[in-house]
């Protein structure tokens, strides 16, 4: 049942069998004396010396398996799912991401040495794909392709940039494993998110981890103490090895995706020193990706692990939201987007004509009633692309619109900002959405992004990075650019005392102004051909 359910909710090419058979709790030796534990699944007939899919995951092999592996077994593959160190039966004592090269590499040397193992496909999404970075530069021959999906070499590092410090997705993570392996789990979660949304609006804030299930969490405590640049991450960032892969590599991504900004840089690192490499990217959140990651196992992976070449494809397969098309480029960014300055003017003007007066707009921004996420870059239900009318309407909320355009614009490449920006308070957030305006007047978030700053009572230029894109505005429409101090729980809340976020218990409210003219030229940066 479950299979047929599979192969029609992802649409997925009917199975070569569904007589699939595990083999549960294989006990994989470390080199310090501890076990952790595999499922090997496989046809039940014929599975010996087929190409071995590995994953290595924090979040068992039960569902897992039901879900990732019986796909791949019953297509062509024998599938090995290895729950990491100090999860769901494996020993030792987990320790996220920091574990993940040494006991990745021990595994990897185990599956070489099974009489049924030959050729092996790393495979897996979000820190499944994390652990196929750890081990990248160093990888056996037996090893043919790697297929990371919504994930990067350095993850949780982007969450914690001293300019913007992430909240939700990392605090949401460490309450999973910190409460997966508790009886009743999975039956609770709905009560458990719950508690977690509470938990966000803790204060201080590093008590949110009690709030939230009830025990101290390191890894919580360590985001919410340690910024990216902090000797505490040491072992988190593996981006140095992506130069150094030797396989090829098919890297799937999402334009909503938490991870986006990474994977594309990783992709950049292949691309840059000639390695064999290709770049999907759909209009996906990270929790959206099914389908694709299955289907490129079965074309990419299932073909380098056979020697042979998969179908021709561009090296980059990007889906243009707004025109609602797949396109192929050569490479990212494509070539031929030059970047055009949209100023930002009077009246809530947007154009490519620089204002010829100054002008200020203000707002009074109050991070005990914060402004608040909506779609986006989360892992919540409502993440992604949603109607952005009712979070307009919000007196905190400024908008810069186009007249209606006369022609399509297209999109396509990394977008910044730059806001002239001042608050009544030495430090403040400056939020910046890029929004598409359909003739119906409804606004639909296309990218985004926040910096935090520091001596903000003066006006500065806030330079702001936004998520990359692949957008067509379409004529008829409007470009729309949101000015804020926040989106939480996506992003945490300024206190505006200076005060770390980890310890601060007073929120004080702030008259925020963004500058515009020919001195202070606010605008966003957008890629456009």
């Amino acid at each position: 049942m479950i299979s047929r359910l599979l192969q029609r909710g992802l649409k997925l090419s009917p199975p070569l069998t569904r007589d699939v058979v595990v083999q549960r709790d294989l006990r994989v030796p470390m080199p310090d004396g501890v076990d952790l534990l595999a499922d090997r699944w496989m046809p039940r007939s014929g599975g010996d010396g087929l190409p071995t899919a590995l994953i290595r995951s924090p979040y068992g092999r039960r569902m897992f398996g039901a879900v990732m592996a019986r796909p791949l077994a019953e297509r062509g593959y024998q599938v090995v799912i290895q729950s990491v160190r100090g999860g769901f039966g494996s020993g030792g004592a987990f320790d996220p991401m920091r574990q993940e090269r040494a006991d990745g590499l021990a595994t990897l040397d185990w599956l070489v040495e099974q009489s049924w193992s030959d050729a092996i496909v790393l495979y897996g999404l979000s820190y499944l794909g994390h652990v196929q970075w750890a081990v990248a530069d160093q990888l056996p021959p037996q090893v043919k392709a790697m297929i990371p999906v919504v994930t990067e070499s350095a993850l949780t590092l982007e969450f914690l940039r001293s300019d913007g410090m992430s909240l939700e997705t990392p605090f949401e993570w460490g309450v999973l494993v910190g409460t997966q392996q508790r009886p009743l789990a999975l039956l609770r979660k709905t009560f458990q998110d719950k508690k977690t949304a509470r938990a966000l609006r803790t204060l201080p804030l590093r008590e949110g981890d009690v709030a939230a299930f009830g025990s101290r969490s390191a890894y919580i405590q360590d985001i919410l103490t340690h910024d990216a640049d902090s000797p505490r991450w040491q072992g988190f960032d593996h981006s140095h090895r992506v130069a150094g892969v030797t396989v090829p590599v098919s890297s799937i991504g999402g334009w909503y995706d938490i991870f986006l900004p990474g994977q594309l840089r990783d992709f950049q690192a292949l691309q840059d020193n000639g390695r064999s490499a290709r770049l999907t990217v759909g209009p996906w959140t990270h929790t959206q990706v099914m389908a694709p990651p299955i289907n490129e196992a079965l074309e990419f992976g299932l073909a380098h692990a056979r020697g042979e070449e998969p179908p021709e494809r561009a090296a980059v397969r990007l889906y243009v939201m707004g025109e609602d098309a797949w396109r192929s480029f050569d490479s990212w960014p494509p070539s031929g987007y030059s970047p055009t300055r949209f100023h930002l003017g009077s009246g809530g003007a947007l154009g490519t004509a620089a204002p010829e007066e100054s002008s200020v707009d203000t707002f009074h921004h109050d991070p005990a009633d914060p402004t608040p996420a909506s779609g986006g870059v989360r892992l919540a239900r409502d993440g992604g692309r949603v109607d952005n009318t009712s979070l307009e309407a919000r007196p905190d909320v400024l908008t810069y619109t186009t007249p209606v355009l006369d022609q399509d614009v297209e999109v396509i490449g990394e977008v910044s900002a730059e806001i002239w920006f001042s608050s009544s308070l030495a430090h403040a957030d400056v939020f910046v959405r890029l929004c598409d305006v359909d003739p119906a007047g409804r606004s639909w978030n296309v990218c985004d992004g926040l910096v935090s700053l520091t001596s903000a009572d003066e006006p500065q230029c806030a330079t702001v990075r936004l998520w990359p894109t692949a957008y067509r505005f379409r004529r008829g429409h409007r470009i729309r650019v949101q000015v804020s101090s926040g989106a939480f729980p996506r992003y945490a809340r300024n206190p505006g005392t200076g005060e770390p976020r980890s310890t601060a218990a007073t929120m004080i409210a702030a008259d925020q102004t963004v500058h515009c003219g020919p001195a202070r030229p606010s605008a966003i940066i957008l890629p456009v051909r």
